[in-house]
Order: structure tokens, then C-alpha cells, then sequence
């Protein structure tokens, strides 16, 4: 419930003063399986990510937010693109990694549900459409743009 008011007071803060926000996402593939994870605010799943922290770089972002969704220790990470998203009063900037070497050693975050991995042919009905649109391109090799908005 916290973290559901929480949520409910930051789109009230985006809509009185449109921040401009910068954020990362990681696409965390292994053995045909990608991991996701499942907010504890809002419906559905989601590639694991999140906002930059002051005096940030945005690999250590990924590595954080990776590690804090999911308990995940990345090594090598790959730069897929930037998308920017402008709908519900957001000018938000998301950059995506992509990551096949890594350890799940920890546990997630209180903001985290869930965070499972599962396999490319069997992904959940409700993934963020944006996120499936992601999955599904490298599940089938196409390659995603490098910019866009989501």
C-alpha cells in the first residue's frame, strides 16, 4: 500500500510540474529465458529498471536497478537504445541495456512482487506493451531502432 501512494503522489507530481526524467532498463536474457518483474504499485510486468540516482552513470544505473529488481550481478552490458516516452505528463528518457551474463545472488527490492524469469515462447499476457515490443523483437532477430519513443 505504501508504495501505491507513493506512486499515486509522484504522477501528481509529474502532472503539476512535467519533469523531464532520465531512466534506464535492462533486457537480462539467459538460456532463451528473459527476466522480468512484477511492481508491487502497479499492474502487469515490466523489464527490470529505473530512474538515475544523482552522480550516477547510466551503466551504474542499469547495475542497480537490475540488482535492486531482481538480485541480479551483471557483468558484461550492451547499449541497445534510447526511447523517449511523452504520454501521461511525462517527458521521461530511457535508455535500455542488454545483459546475458549475469548471477541472480540477492534478493529484490520492497518495491518488487515478483521478479522471475521465463522462457521467450511463454511470456506473460500482461507484459508493458512497450517492454513485449522490445522482447519480441529480439525473440524473433529483428533489431530494435536505436531511437524511438515509446
Amino acid at each position: 500500500m505504501y508504495f501505491r501512494l507513493l506512486y499515486l503522489g509522484f504522477k501528481l507530481y509529474c502532472f503539476l510540474f512535467r519533469p523531464v526524467r532520465m531512466g534506464v532498463r535492462v533486457v537480462m536474457l539467459q538460456n532463451d529465458e528473459i527476466w522480468l518483474v512484477r511492481h508491487t504499485y502497479l499492474p502487469g510486468w515490466f523489464l527490470p529498471g529505473g530512474g538515475l540516482k544523482r552522480d550516477e552513470t547510466l551503466e551504474q544505473a542499469a547495475r542497480r536497478e537490475a540488482f535492486e529488481e531482481t538480485g541480479a550481478e551483471l557483468r558484461a552490458t550492451t547499449l541497445i537504445g534510447a526511447y523517449s516516452n511523452f504520454k501521461e505528463w511525462k517527458t521521461d528518457h530511457t535508455l535500455v541495456f542488454y545483459c546475458n551474463d549475469f548471477n541472480i545472488n540477492g534478493k529484490t527490492d520492497g518495491e518488487i512482487a515478483e521478479a522471475r524469469a521465463f522462457p521467450l515462447n511463454a511470456l506473460p499476457a500482461n507484459i508493458y506493451s512497450v517492454h513485449r515490443r522490445l522482447i519480441e523483437d529480439y525473440r524473433t532477430g529483428n533489431k530494435p531502432p536505436l531511437l524511438g519513443e515509446w
